[in-house]
Parts: C-alpha cells; sequence; structure tokens
C-alpha cells in the first residue's frame, strides 16, 4: 500500500521557518520524482519544489533562494526547509511522486501518488 505520510506543518509568524517531512512507503522511493506542491484557499494547486530524475532540485520562482528540497534515500523520507515564510506561503503542502523520468518538475496532472496534505499559516 503506498503511503506518503507528511508532517510539520503549523502557524509561524511571518519571517520564520519550518520543516516539512514526507516519509513515504510502499512504492521504490528511488525510481519516482518526489515533490512538494502547495494549494492555498481560492487558488490552483501549484507546485513547489522537486527533485527530478536526475537529482537536480528546481523551484518555483516564487520560493527560490527561500526553500530548500533534499531527501534521504535510505530513509525514503523528502524534506522541505522553509526560511523567511510569507504570508503568502500560506497553504496546505502535499508531497506528491511521479513516475517516469523527468527533467523538471512535471504538471501537477503527472503526479501518480499524494500525501494527505499539512497546513501551513504565516500571519503578518
Amino acid at each position: 500500500q503506498v503511503q506518503l505520510v507528511e508532517s510539520g506543518g503549523g502557524s509561524v509568524q511571518a519571517g520564520g521557518s519550518l520543516r516539512l517531512s514526507c516519509a513515504a512507503s510502499g512504492f521504490t522511493y528511488s525510481r519516482y520524482l518526489m515533490g512538494w506542491l502547495r494549494q492555498a484557499p481560492g487558488k490552483e494547486r501549484e507546485w513547489v519544489a522537486c527533485i527530478d530524475s536526475f537529482r537536480s532540485t528546481h523551484y518555483a520562482d516564487s520560493v527560490k533562494g527561500r526553500f530548500t528540497i533534499s531527501q534521504d534515500n535510505a530513509k525514503n523520507i523528502l524534506y522541505l526547509q522553509m526560511n523567511s515564510l510569507e504570508p503568502e506561503d500560506t497553504a496546505i503542502y502535499y508531497c506528491a511522486a511521479a513516475g517516469g523520468h523527468w527533467s523538471g518538475c512535471p504538471g501537477r496532472d503527472n503526479f501518480d501518488y499524494w500525501g494527505q496534505g499539512t497546513q501551513v499559516t504565516v500571519s503578518s
């Protein structure tokens, strides 16, 4: 059974930091592109960061320089370190996995597995 379980969300003030984790199981982790996406109220789900099939990291322009994606392949855990958080970062953050070979981050419709999401709220 495939599972992606996020943790680490919460409420912080602007300028603060959070670290999200995603524990993956039930599939061959190394064969999947892993990414973080988010959905703010009233907005479409958008990708935030990913580690592609060539182990390169990619970031949305809105988070570049503030967020860092990483993974522990031995433990099948994906991380998202979020620094200098802004109120605009408020959203539900999802961990997701996409099969196949990707250079760059695929569109949200190309992800095969999703976590349940974790809420991040940033107050001004």
